[in-house]
């Protein structure tokens, strides 16, 4: 099983992606591939509403030359996903909304090509505003029929300067705590590939499997 972790912040090696890290890492000691892509910092551009990626069904982005078609690639080889963002302006970053929107485009045009896999996001603040970019990626996920893994807290690491968020003690649980989690509901769903009924097909063994 591999998880693939794409930071949206432009600092490279600053307070997200050592969130991120921290995660991977506990996701590895369950036997589980990490990668982490840095995003953040490279040209890409957000989606055109030009409606190709419906139009052609090819699991592509019409819009060529940047990153964006490799990082769907990479989605859809994983079976876990990170989505990491430092906090502007209460939101997330540019780059992470061009990849939120053109992946998800490009996915559900596609036959909700995400459906079924794990996604978690992880989110850098100095103060505030971390709660709405925790909500904008988990809409992604939500929308993209994911499933999310909880934490002891919302996953979120406090500081602004180089590796502050290292000295955040509770944050750094949340991303153990996390990555505990995550790689326990990708097992789980390893487990019952095959065993899960459809529920569109199967309300009976839907409510069983519920129970």
């Amino acid at each position: 099983m591999k998880v693939v972790a794409f930071n949206g912040s432009p600092r490279k090696g600053g307070n997200t992606e050592l969130l991120l890290k921290r995660t991977c890492e506990r996701l590895e000691t369950h036997g589980i591939e990490t990668e982490i892509v840095q995003l953040g910092g490279i040209a890409v551009r957000g989606c055109l509403a030009c409606g190709k990626c419906y139009e052609n069904q090819d699991r592509r982005c019409v819009i060529k030359n940047d990153p964006i078609n490799d990082c769907i690639e990479k989605m859809l080889e994983a079976d876990g996903i990170l989505l990491g963002s430092p906090t502007y302006f209460a939101d997330v970053s540019a780059e992470m909304k061009a990849l939120i929107d053109r992946a998800g485009y490009v996915t559900l045009a596609n036959g909700h090509l995400l459906k079924g896999k794990v996604g978690a996001a992880v989110v850098a603040v100095r103060r505030a505003g971390a709660m709405h970019v925790f909500d904008s990626i988990n809409h992604f996920f939500t929308i993209s029929q994911m499933v999310i893994p909880g934490s002891s807290y919302w996953n979120i690491g406090y500081g602004m300067a180089p590796a502050e968020t290292l000295q955040d003690a509770e944050g750094l649980q949340t991303m153990d705590n996390l990555g505990e989690n995550m790689a326990w509901i990708m097992k789980c769903i390893e487990a019952g590939k095959g065993n899960v009924p459809d529920p569109e097909t199967d309300t009976t063994q839907r409510t069983n499997f519920i129970r």
